[in-house]
Protein backbone atom coordinates (compact mmCIF):
# COMPACT_ATOMS: atom_id res chain seq x y z
CA UNK A 1 0.00 0.00 0.00
CA UNK A 2 1.47 3.47 -0.78
CA UNK A 3 2.29 6.32 1.93
CA UNK A 4 -1.14 8.18 0.60
CA UNK A 5 -3.55 8.83 3.19
CA UNK A 6 -6.36 7.01 1.49
CA UNK A 7 -7.95 5.57 4.45
CA UNK A 8 -10.45 7.20 6.45
CA UNK A 9 -11.19 5.61 10.44
CA UNK A 10 -14.69 7.39 11.17
CA UNK A 11 -16.01 7.77 15.23
CA UNK A 12 -19.58 8.92 14.85
CA UNK A 13 -20.09 10.73 17.78
CA UNK A 14 -23.74 9.00 18.40
CA UNK A 15 -25.78 9.77 21.94
CA UNK A 16 -25.69 6.43 23.72
CA UNK A 17 -28.48 4.76 22.54
CA UNK A 18 -28.41 5.65 19.25
CA UNK A 19 -26.59 2.75 17.39
CA UNK A 20 -29.52 2.00 15.43
CA UNK A 21 -28.53 5.26 13.34
CA UNK A 22 -25.19 3.58 12.18
CA UNK A 23 -26.42 1.79 9.03
CA UNK A 24 -27.87 5.29 7.97
CA UNK A 25 -24.42 6.94 8.58
CA UNK A 26 -22.85 3.65 7.13
CA UNK A 27 -24.64 4.24 3.32
CA UNK A 28 -23.53 8.10 3.71
CA UNK A 29 -20.19 6.64 3.57
CA UNK A 30 -21.24 4.68 0.65
CA UNK A 31 -22.03 7.34 -1.52
CA UNK A 32 -18.42 8.29 -1.21
CA UNK A 33 -16.96 4.51 -1.58
CA UNK A 34 -18.53 1.45 -1.88
CA UNK A 35 -15.26 0.01 0.24
CA UNK A 36 -17.01 0.54 3.10
CA UNK A 37 -16.20 -1.44 6.51
CA UNK A 38 -18.31 -0.97 9.83
CA UNK A 39 -17.17 -1.22 13.02
CA UNK A 40 -19.71 -1.43 15.57
CA UNK A 41 -20.68 0.79 17.34
CA UNK A 42 -20.11 3.61 16.49
CA UNK A 43 -17.47 3.62 13.76
CA UNK A 44 -16.25 2.69 10.46
CA UNK A 45 -13.26 2.62 7.69
CA UNK A 46 -13.49 3.60 4.07
CA UNK A 47 -11.19 3.04 1.23
CA UNK A 48 -10.94 6.05 -0.59
CA UNK A 49 -8.44 5.54 -3.33
CA UNK A 50 -11.27 5.26 -6.02
CA UNK A 51 -13.24 8.10 -4.57
CA UNK A 52 -9.75 10.68 -4.70
CA UNK A 53 -9.43 9.60 -8.48
CA UNK A 54 -13.14 10.04 -9.29
CA UNK A 55 -14.29 13.20 -7.59
CA UNK A 56 -10.66 14.88 -7.80
CA UNK A 57 -9.99 15.74 -3.89
CA UNK A 58 -7.83 14.75 -1.31
CA UNK A 59 -8.97 12.62 1.27
CA UNK A 60 -9.31 15.96 3.94
CA UNK A 61 -11.35 17.59 1.45
CA UNK A 62 -13.68 14.53 1.32
CA UNK A 63 -13.74 14.25 5.30
CA UNK A 64 -14.99 17.55 5.91
CA UNK A 65 -18.10 16.73 3.23
CA UNK A 66 -18.76 13.67 5.16
CA UNK A 67 -18.80 15.50 8.45
CA UNK A 68 -20.93 18.49 6.76
CA UNK A 69 -23.72 15.84 5.62
CA UNK A 70 -23.68 13.72 9.00
CA UNK A 71 -24.52 16.52 10.57
CA UNK A 72 -27.29 18.47 8.33
CA UNK A 73 -29.04 14.98 7.81
CA UNK A 74 -28.53 13.31 11.22
CA UNK A 75 -27.39 15.87 13.71
CA UNK A 76 -24.29 13.44 14.31
CA UNK A 77 -20.99 14.82 14.70
CA UNK A 78 -17.75 12.89 14.11
CA UNK A 79 -13.98 12.53 14.23
CA UNK A 80 -12.21 11.12 11.63
CA UNK A 81 -8.74 9.80 11.11
CA UNK A 82 -6.66 9.23 7.68
CA UNK A 83 -3.84 7.40 7.03
CA UNK A 84 -2.10 5.16 4.38
CA UNK A 85 -3.61 1.91 6.30
CA UNK A 86 -6.34 1.02 8.49
CA UNK A 87 -4.16 0.71 11.75
CA UNK A 88 -2.78 4.14 11.09
CA UNK A 89 -6.46 5.85 10.31
CA UNK A 90 -7.74 4.46 13.61
CA UNK A 91 -4.95 5.56 15.52
CA UNK A 92 -5.20 8.97 14.06
CA UNK A 93 -9.35 9.32 14.80
CA UNK A 94 -7.88 8.43 18.67
CA UNK A 95 -5.82 11.41 18.59
CA UNK A 96 -8.39 13.93 16.55
CA UNK A 97 -10.28 16.47 18.43
CA UNK A 98 -14.48 16.39 18.15
CA UNK A 99 -15.02 17.84 14.63
CA UNK A 100 -11.67 17.68 12.94
CA UNK A 101 -9.69 15.50 10.61
CA UNK A 102 -6.12 13.81 11.55
CA UNK A 103 -4.35 12.84 8.25
CA UNK A 104 -1.34 10.67 8.70
CA UNK A 105 1.02 12.00 5.87
CA UNK A 106 4.24 10.69 8.30
CA UNK A 107 4.14 7.35 9.58
CA UNK A 108 7.34 7.58 11.03
CA UNK A 109 6.52 10.50 12.87
CA UNK A 110 3.47 10.16 14.16
CA UNK A 111 4.46 6.47 15.51
CA UNK A 112 7.66 7.03 17.24
CA UNK A 113 6.41 8.49 20.45
CA UNK A 114 2.86 6.43 20.33
CA UNK A 115 2.35 4.15 23.41
CA UNK A 116 2.93 0.29 22.22
CA UNK A 117 -0.20 -0.59 23.35
CA UNK A 118 -1.71 1.86 20.72
CA UNK A 119 -0.42 -0.17 18.00
CA UNK A 120 -3.07 -3.04 16.72
CA UNK A 121 -2.67 -6.71 18.35
CA UNK A 122 -1.51 -5.09 21.34
CA UNK A 123 -3.14 -5.52 24.53
CA UNK A 124 -2.91 -4.98 28.25
CA UNK A 125 -0.71 -8.10 29.02
CA UNK A 126 1.24 -7.82 26.01
CA UNK A 127 2.27 -4.17 26.65
CA UNK A 128 3.22 -5.15 30.12
CA UNK A 129 5.60 -7.67 28.83
CA UNK A 130 7.07 -5.65 25.93
CA UNK A 131 7.63 -2.31 28.49
CA UNK A 132 9.85 -4.80 31.13
CA UNK A 133 11.92 -4.71 28.21
CA UNK A 134 12.20 -0.99 27.45
CA UNK A 135 9.96 -1.64 24.45
CA UNK A 136 7.51 1.39 25.92
CA UNK A 137 6.96 3.23 22.48
CA UNK A 138 6.58 2.23 18.85
CA UNK A 139 9.79 3.88 18.32
CA UNK A 140 11.43 1.75 20.32
CA UNK A 141 10.26 -1.45 18.82
CA UNK A 142 10.62 0.19 15.83
CA UNK A 143 14.48 0.78 16.49
CA UNK A 144 14.67 -2.51 18.08
CA UNK A 145 16.29 -5.62 16.21
CA UNK A 146 13.54 -7.66 14.67
CA UNK A 147 14.66 -11.18 16.41
CA UNK A 148 14.80 -9.37 19.60
CA UNK A 149 10.66 -8.22 19.63
CA UNK A 150 10.56 -12.18 18.40
CA UNK A 151 12.48 -13.38 21.28
CA UNK A 152 9.93 -11.14 23.37
CA UNK A 153 6.65 -11.68 22.04
CA UNK A 154 7.46 -14.87 19.79
CA UNK A 155 8.06 -15.38 15.99
CA UNK A 156 5.47 -14.55 14.31
CA UNK A 157 3.45 -12.12 16.43
CA UNK A 158 6.70 -10.33 17.03
CA UNK A 159 7.14 -9.70 13.41
CA UNK A 160 3.71 -8.57 13.12
CA UNK A 161 4.24 -6.12 15.97
CA UNK A 162 8.07 -4.91 13.92
CA UNK A 163 5.81 -4.25 11.15
CA UNK A 164 3.40 -2.07 12.68
CA UNK A 165 5.87 -0.17 14.56
CA UNK A 166 7.20 0.60 10.97
CA UNK A 167 3.56 1.64 9.89
CA UNK A 168 2.66 -1.09 7.99
CA UNK A 169 -0.51 -2.59 8.16
CA UNK A 170 -1.29 -5.65 6.28
CA UNK A 171 -5.04 -5.41 6.56
CA UNK A 172 -7.87 -4.11 3.98
CA UNK A 173 -10.76 -2.43 4.58
CA UNK A 174 -13.36 -5.28 3.81
CA UNK A 175 -17.03 -4.00 2.64
CA UNK A 176 -19.38 -6.25 4.45
CA UNK A 177 -17.38 -8.30 6.66
CA UNK A 178 -19.01 -9.63 9.48
CA UNK A 179 -19.44 -7.84 12.77
CA UNK A 180 -17.53 -8.03 15.41
CA UNK A 181 -20.50 -7.39 17.73
CA UNK A 182 -24.23 -6.79 18.08
CA UNK A 183 -26.58 -5.01 20.24
CA UNK A 184 -29.94 -4.65 21.85
CA UNK A 185 -31.90 -1.76 23.26
CA UNK A 186 -34.09 -1.38 25.26
CA UNK A 187 -36.08 2.56 26.24
CA UNK A 188 -38.52 2.92 28.42
CA UNK A 189 -41.51 4.97 27.51
CA UNK A 190 -40.54 7.22 30.88
CA UNK A 191 -38.25 7.40 33.49
CA UNK A 192 -38.10 3.84 34.70
CA UNK A 193 -37.40 3.05 38.86
CA UNK A 194 -38.84 -0.38 38.74
CA UNK A 195 -35.86 -3.04 38.91
CA UNK A 196 -38.50 -5.30 37.67
CA UNK A 197 -38.93 -3.51 34.53
CA UNK A 198 -35.35 -3.32 34.07
CA UNK A 199 -34.32 -6.64 34.43
CA UNK A 200 -37.35 -7.54 32.13
CA UNK A 201 -35.96 -5.12 29.34
CA UNK A 202 -32.68 -7.30 30.03
CA UNK A 203 -34.46 -10.43 29.72
CA UNK A 204 -36.03 -9.26 26.65
CA UNK A 205 -32.58 -8.42 25.26
CA UNK A 206 -30.84 -11.22 26.09
CA UNK A 207 -33.26 -13.39 23.84
CA UNK A 208 -33.01 -11.33 21.07
CA UNK A 209 -29.39 -11.46 21.17
CA UNK A 210 -29.52 -15.00 21.53
CA UNK A 211 -31.43 -15.59 18.65
CA UNK A 212 -29.81 -13.45 16.67
CA UNK A 213 -26.04 -14.79 17.45
CA UNK A 214 -27.95 -18.46 16.77
CA UNK A 215 -29.38 -17.44 13.42
CA UNK A 216 -26.34 -16.21 12.50
CA UNK A 217 -24.41 -19.53 13.35
CA UNK A 218 -22.39 -17.05 15.69
CA UNK A 219 -21.57 -16.82 19.57
CA UNK A 220 -19.96 -14.01 21.78
CA UNK A 221 -17.00 -13.90 24.48
CA UNK A 222 -18.14 -10.72 26.29
CA UNK A 223 -21.33 -9.03 27.15
CA UNK A 224 -21.32 -5.56 28.14
CA UNK A 225 -24.03 -3.54 29.51
CA UNK A 226 -25.01 0.06 29.21
CA UNK A 227 -27.56 2.12 31.78
CA UNK A 228 -28.79 5.63 30.80
CA UNK A 229 -30.40 8.11 32.77
CA UNK A 230 -32.68 10.40 32.83
CA UNK A 231 -29.85 12.81 33.19
CA UNK A 232 -28.67 11.04 29.61
CA UNK A 233 -25.30 10.29 31.62
CA UNK A 234 -24.43 6.41 31.65
CA UNK A 235 -22.84 3.50 32.94
CA UNK A 236 -21.25 0.94 31.20
CA UNK A 237 -19.93 -2.62 32.65
CA UNK A 238 -18.63 -5.80 30.91
CA UNK A 239 -17.97 -9.17 31.61
CA UNK A 240 -16.15 -11.79 29.53
CA UNK A 241 -18.24 -15.21 29.29
CA UNK A 242 -17.16 -18.59 31.02
CA UNK A 243 -16.97 -20.21 27.62
CA UNK A 244 -17.71 -18.32 24.20
CA UNK A 245 -22.02 -19.05 23.67
CA UNK A 246 -25.52 -17.51 22.28
CA UNK A 247 -27.13 -19.39 24.94
CA UNK A 248 -30.35 -17.30 26.25
CA UNK A 249 -30.36 -18.74 29.94
CA UNK A 250 -26.08 -17.90 29.87
CA UNK A 251 -26.57 -14.50 28.43
CA UNK A 252 -29.68 -13.39 30.81
CA UNK A 253 -27.67 -14.53 33.41
CA UNK A 254 -24.48 -12.52 32.54
CA UNK A 255 -26.97 -9.57 31.92
CA UNK A 256 -28.58 -9.53 35.63
CA UNK A 257 -25.21 -10.16 37.12
CA UNK A 258 -23.75 -7.26 35.28
CA UNK A 259 -26.96 -5.08 36.52
CA UNK A 260 -26.81 -6.10 40.33
CA UNK A 261 -23.30 -4.95 40.52
CA UNK A 262 -24.13 -1.89 39.53
CA UNK A 263 -26.53 -1.55 42.70
CA UNK A 264 -28.99 0.96 41.88
CA UNK A 265 -31.35 2.09 44.38
CA UNK A 266 -33.70 4.14 42.21
CA UNK A 267 -32.24 5.04 39.84
CA UNK A 268 -33.98 6.84 36.73
CA UNK A 269 -33.44 4.37 34.18
CA UNK A 270 -33.70 6.09 30.40
CA UNK A 271 -32.71 3.06 28.67
CA UNK A 272 -30.22 0.15 28.46
CA UNK A 273 -28.17 -1.46 25.94
CA UNK A 274 -26.87 -4.85 25.90
CA UNK A 275 -24.14 -5.70 23.31
CA UNK A 276 -22.31 -9.23 22.32
CA UNK A 277 -19.14 -8.71 21.33
CA UNK A 278 -16.49 -10.50 20.34
CA UNK A 279 -18.37 -12.82 17.62
CA UNK A 280 -16.89 -16.20 16.28
CA UNK A 281 -18.38 -18.61 13.90
CA UNK A 282 -19.90 -21.04 16.65
CA UNK A 283 -18.03 -23.98 14.97
CA UNK A 284 -15.17 -22.44 16.08
CA UNK A 285 -16.01 -22.32 19.71
CA UNK A 286 -15.48 -25.23 22.16
CA UNK A 287 -18.14 -26.30 24.11
CA UNK A 288 -17.54 -27.72 27.91
CA UNK A 289 -20.29 -30.57 28.49
CA UNK A 290 -22.79 -30.03 30.67
CA UNK A 291 -23.88 -32.95 33.66
CA UNK A 292 -26.62 -30.98 34.31
CA UNK A 293 -29.34 -32.73 32.55
CA UNK A 294 -31.97 -29.04 33.20
CA UNK A 295 -28.97 -27.31 31.09
CA UNK A 296 -29.49 -30.04 28.06
CA UNK A 297 -32.86 -29.70 27.90
CA UNK A 298 -32.92 -25.96 28.15
CA UNK A 299 -30.46 -26.41 24.77
CA UNK A 300 -32.76 -28.92 23.02
CA UNK A 301 -36.12 -26.27 24.01
CA UNK A 302 -34.13 -24.23 22.58
CA UNK A 303 -33.13 -25.33 19.29
CA UNK A 304 -37.02 -26.17 18.87
CA UNK A 305 -37.99 -22.37 19.50
CA UNK A 306 -35.52 -21.15 16.96
CA UNK A 307 -37.21 -23.62 14.49
CA UNK A 308 -40.74 -22.14 15.35
CA UNK A 309 -40.09 -18.26 15.33
CA UNK A 310 -37.72 -19.18 11.64
CA UNK A 311 -41.01 -20.52 10.92
CA UNK A 312 -43.85 -18.51 12.15
CA UNK A 313 -41.66 -15.34 13.04
CA UNK A 314 -39.75 -13.54 15.77
CA UNK A 315 -42.94 -13.41 18.65
CA UNK A 316 -43.55 -17.55 17.84
CA UNK A 317 -41.99 -17.81 21.25
CA UNK A 318 -40.80 -16.07 24.42
CA UNK A 319 -40.41 -16.41 27.93
CA UNK A 320 -43.97 -16.91 30.13
CA UNK A 321 -42.25 -13.65 32.24
CA UNK A 322 -42.20 -11.37 28.80
CA UNK A 323 -45.53 -12.36 27.66
CA UNK A 324 -47.65 -11.44 31.02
Amino acid sequence: MTNDATVLCVRFRLPPMYEALLPQLLALLGEFTPVVQAEPPDGALADLRGAVRYFGRGPAELAAVIRVRALALYGVDCVIGAGPNPMLARMAARRAAPGTTRVVTDPAGFLRDRPVVELDGVGPSTARTLCAYGLDTAGRVADAPLAVVQRVVGARAGRDLWERAHGTDRSRVVPNAAARSTAAERSFPRDETDRDRHRRALLSAAQELGVRMRGEGQVCRTLTLTVRYADRSTTTRTRTLREPTAHCAELTSAAYALYDALALQRARVRGVTLRAEGLIPAEQAAHQLSLDPADEKARRLEAVADRARARFGPGAIIPGSLAA
